[in-house]
């Protein structure tokens, strides 16, 4: 009888799937896709606004919009991000060997990272309100091209400020010992997150700062 009650902690309802994989990971992922869904929908609306724009109200083009100096300060936003995104892997690297305090200084410059491109995102949407995108707007250019980067590079940068915290409770958890080097699937899961946030804003920088409204030749 104990035998048997064991095999039904140790199954499904102890918090691991019959292939096992956890249910909090399964949780995510599931998120994820439906999170994926709703930034397609978002890009797909965008190409189609910005390709469909009318000739008498043309889309501009990402150097006339943000200038050079504006994609570049972006670019190494997008690197800042992207390193973050490996500083997340040797968060989990260490907890696996069981070198706690490594994996809490890998997860605080990921929380860095973090902030650093929540700080230049904010420093850019102050400048372009400001100084860019007014001038944009009355040079004859289509008036949805502000609200459509708004609402894209906003709706990321919700993401990665809900990653912040994510990632700075799983540090403050750390160090009071509630995640231990046991816990790797609690950081997996977190790092699942933060990869798809590192992800999509790789898909975002390309469509909107890089791709041309009129390639070259055309």
């Amino acid at each position: 009888m104990a035998a048997k009650e064991a095999s039904i902690m140790e199954g499904p309802g102890a918090g691991e799937e019959n292939l096992g994989v956890t249910n909090g990971k399964i949780g995510m992922w599931t998120f994820l896709v439906m999170d994926a869904m709703t930034f397609a929908g978002i890009l797909a609306g965008y190409a189609r606004i910005r390709w469909g724009s009318p000739a008498d109200a043309p889309w501009p083009d990402p150097l006339d919009a943000f200038g050079v100096v504006g994609i570049q300060l972006t670019a190494f936003n997008t690197f800042v991000l992207i390193c973050s995104s490996v500083f997340m892997v040797h968060v989990l690297a260490e907890q696996m060997r069981g070198n706690m305090e490594a994996a809490q200084k890998w997860l605080m410059a990921t929380i860095f990272g973090g902030m650093i491109f929540l700080g230049i995102q904010a420093f850019e949407w102050t400048h372009l309100i400001i100084d860019k995108f007014g001038l944009v707007v009355l040079a004859g250019c289509n008036e949805n091209f502000p609200a459509t980067f708004y609402l894209l590079t906003g709706f990321h940068g919700l993401h990665v400020a809900v990653g912040v915290i994510y990632n700075t409770f799983l540090l403050v958890m750390m160090r009071r010992g509630k995640v231990t080097e046991e816990h790797t699937s609690t950081t997996e899961i977190a790092g699942l997150y933060w990869h798809f946030v590192d992800l999509v804003w790789i898909l975002v920088f390309t469509f909107v700062y890089l791709i041309p409204v009129h390639p070259p030749g055309s």
